[in-house]
């Protein structure tokens, strides 16, 4: 009978003790499964390994990339070639769909497909667009433009007086009052509600709760060039303003100028625009942290420039950089994801699940 009593308390008393230790770990990893108040989305035009790498050499051995525990894998090819550009890698992420190359939020039939930036917005969440580009250049447009080609500029600066995005931060105001038509958009903004900052107004001082704050009337500076903390300072004003609405926000933070590096065959270039954005990364990791309800994803929509190191020194902070293109390449990219629903993001998959991941997070049912 003892016998009988002893073989029958331990399976019951070790199923008790792995009950117990999965509840104790689905408590401790609750965060990374819980649904996100906020998503902020970051891209790392043209960002593969190497670059990454790059750019922890040029941090004497630092990342703040290093600081994400859950990690995976995104395949990057467009519908119609291995090698995808950026408005069809954009694309796939804003409206979960693969498509041609040089498509702007529209399918491979040439039909438009809503963006999450529109589910978000048409769920009540408040929406913004950071980057050190042009906003009508591949990656932001794709988040709120549908046009059948990425070089339809002023098009696309058309669709965004069609929208309720709340935050523009970025260059491109040539396309918005010095456009071919003779339309002056920025009117149109205004009388929407909009308050209008040109290069001259520190946008970071700006009040108002609806803003395009333009930084350049094309593109920005480099680094090397003297860009400076721009882009931390414009994600964390992004960020102070889309998180007053408590219902959440969705944020799209562009690192555009690594790609830059990558097509000039320049490792210098592309090393010290992978730090500007690892910088800005850190920051909003930080804001992150102390809000406990955002889930922060980092990824590339493609590698750009075939870029290999192959020499260097950490403690001298430099790279020798081989190139094998000045192009993309068809190699999968990274993703990093922190915060509520971060599990999600580990694995391998077609970068078009960015989008259905988020969607889901979300809980949108529309």
């Amino acid at each position: 009978m003892n016998n009988y009593k002893l073989n029958y308390q331990a399976p019951v008393a070790l199923f008790i003790s792995i009950f117990l230790f999965l509840n104790f770990s689905a408590a401790q990893s609750g965060k990374n499964l819980s649904k996100p108040k906020n998503i902020i989305f970051l891209i790392g035009d043209g960002m593969g390994l190497s670059q990454i790498s790059a750019g922890m050499v040029y941090r004497g051995g630092d990342l703040n990339l290093a600081r994400f525990k859950r990690i995976g894998f995104c395949i990057t090819q467009s519908s119609n070639n291995f090698i995808t550009d950026s408005a069809a890698g954009a694309s796939a992420f804003s409206m979960g769909e693969k498509t041609y190359n040089g498509a702007i939020g529209v399918d491979s039939l040439k039909k438009s497909k809503p963006t999450i930036l529109e589910f978000a917005e048409s769920n009540g969440l408040s929406t913004g667009l950071v980057a050190t580009c042009a906003m009508t250049h591949a990656t932001p447009a794709a988040y709120i433009a549908h046009q059948p080609s990425r070089n339809l500029y002023e098009a696309i600066a058309y669709d965004y007086i069609k929208t309720d995005v709340d935050v523009v931060i970025g260059g491109g105001q040539h396309y918005f009052d010095t456009r071919k038509d003779g339309y002056n958009l920025l009117d149109t903004l205004r009388n929407k509600g909009y308050e209008i900052a040109d290069s001259t107004v520190d946008f970071t001082q700006l009040k108002a709760s609806k803003f395009y704050a333009f930084t350049n009337a094309y593109h920005l500076p480099t680094m090397k060039a003297g860009r400076g903390n721009y882009s931390e300072k414009a994600s964390l004003k992004a960020i102070d303003v889309l998180s007053k609405n408590k219902k959440g926000f969705f944020l799209m933070v562009e690192g555009s100028q690594i790609d830059w590096g990558g097509h000039d065959n320049d490792a210098d270039y592309l090393a010290r625009e992978m730090v500007d954005f690892d910088i800005t990364i850190g920051k909003v990791l930080d804001w992150a942290e102390k809000d406990g309800n955002t889930l922060v994803v980092v990824t590339a929509d493609h590698e750009t420039g075939g870029f290999s190191l192959n020499g260097g020194s950490i403690k001298e902070g430099t790279v020798l950089g081989k190139f094998t293109t000045g192009d993309h390449t068809g190699t999968m990219v990274p993703v990093f994801a922190f915060g509520p629903g971060a599990d999600a993001f580990t694995g391998i998959y077609e970068n078009t699940e960015i989008f259905h991941k988020m969607y889901k997070l979300f809980g949108f049912k529309k």
